[in-house]
């Protein structure tokens, strides 16, 4: 069997491959981010045209997948590839997956209902498209060839128009291959109080992350940051929720995680009765005090 894996950024064409490894002979990649080498049995890369969208790419795709003869497709879930994957699905005649945690035997693992629900899912068409949850599969385990393949920009009947692009502030937060993660709530009241969660996972080597209000209300942190049902899904070995309060739509995005602690100075939040270990507080006393022990 034949697996077409749709990406857009390298963390996740490596991971995406490393798990088509897992159910298919043969991995094809295509992505229109920065070309990926190493990773799939052929590499695909499509550069958008610097009037077009990449929502665009749709005729490319679709192209790319009928000539790959694959049968399953895994999906990156960023905003561009959504919109590739809900059209490829639609060109196939079968319906895209969201969110899936977990992939067996053609049977995939989601959460719905903002994360209070747990189904399964197995389409009954020919083809199958997945739209795969960061921190799923492994990504140290993708290999391939060196050799990538240009793609022909083939533009739609109807091509939208771009009137203008704006950069967004670089990145450099990784959250879906840390292994411990200190997230920060509204329980920091400043954003200067930030520096005593940087401090401690400077400490630890751990990635800081938010809740988020953090970052699409006061805008302290990037869209990056942000841990929870419309945000990242991340699986560390440990990790910190500091002045979050622990409601469901937070927690579906730690809660796979191998050990949550937490550090509220409310005794009676939600966090207190899902964590592993409870540290009751202010995190103004406690981060510094574990800050100063390591």
């Amino acid at each position: 069997m034949n697996a077409f894996v749709l990406a857009e950024t390298e963390n996740g064409a490596r991971e995406l491959c490393a798990g088509a490894r897992q159910i298919a002979d043969e991995v094809t990649l295509f992505t229109f981010g920065n070309a990926v080498t190493g990773v799939a049995d052929k590499c695909l890369h499509l550069q958008i045209p610097e009037d077009a969208i990449a929502d665009d790419a749709y005729p490319s795709v679709n192209e790319s997948f009928d000539a790959s003869g694959a049968k399953v497709v895994l999906a990156e879930p960023t905003v561009r590839v959504t919109s590739l994957a809900g059209r490829l699905a639609a060109h196939a005649n079968t319906a895209a997956v969201p969110g899936v945690n977990a992939l067996k035997d053609g049977v995939a693992t989601s959460v719905y209902f903002g994360g209070t629900g747990v189904k399964e899912s197995k389409p009954e068409t020919d083809v199958s498209v997945y739209l795969i949850s960061a921190g799923t599969f492994d990504g140290t385990q993708a290999t391939g060839t060196d050799t990538v393949e240009e793609v022909e920009f083939k533009a739609p009947e109807k091509l939208a128009v771009k009137k203008g692009t704006a950069a967004l502030p670089k990145s450099d937060i990784d959250l879906a291959s840390a292994d411990k993660i200190v997230a920060c709530g509204r329980g920091f009241a400043k954003e200067e109080d930030l520096q005593l969660a940087r401090d401690f996972a400077s400490k630890i080597g751990a990635e800081v992350a938010c809740s988020r209000p953090l970052s699409e209300g006061v805008n302290w942190f990037p869209r990056e940051a942000y841990v929870g049902v419309s945000g990242a899904v991340v699986k560390p070995d440990v990790y910190f929720a500091v002045g979050i309060s622990g409601q469901m739509q937070h927690m579906v995005g730690c809660n796979d995680s191998g050990t949550v602690i937490a550090i509220n100075s409310d005794k009676n939040a939600p966090i207190f009765k899902q964590c592993d270990v409870g540290i009751v507080g202010d995190l103004k006393d406690v981060l510094p005090a574990l800050t100063k022990a390591l």
